[in-house]
């Protein structure tokens, strides 16, 4: 199984950016997706998860400004990240709760960059 983010990169405050995340492997289903984030010096947090049947769950610093969906046919969950600020710089991850036949299990990607800065 693999777990592959993209999307991140430099933007200003205020401005916008889209995280993909696809899982890809033998999956026989998936049942949580979330995205976690690590800035410098801190623990990692969760950011937002969906669940199969599309219920989400936010941190309370991005509710309202990120959103959280999934495509159950491509195995995929995004992130829209809008009215971005400098706290939100960090290195995103994925998380996939996948079964391949013999339960769940966690998968994460390699993580990506995203940086706030003028």
């Amino acid at each position: 199984v693999q777990v592959v983010e993209s999307g991140g990169g430099l933007v200003q405050p205020g401005g916008s950016l889209r995280l993909s995340c696809a899982a890809s492997g033998s999956i026989f289903s998936i049942h949580g997706m979330g995205w976690y984030r690590q800035a410098p010096g801190k623990q990692r947090e969760l950011v937002a998860d969906i669940l199969a049947g599309s219920s989400t769950k936010y941190a309370d610093s991005v509710k309202g400004r990120f959103t959280i969906s999934r495509d159950n046919a491509k195995n995929t969950v995004y992130l829209q990240m809008n009215s971005l600020k400098s706290e939100d710089t960090a290195v995103y991850y994925c998380m996939a709760e996948i079964d391949q036949g013999l339960g769940y299990k966690h998968y994460w990607g390699q993580g990506t960059q995203v940086t706030v800065s003028s």
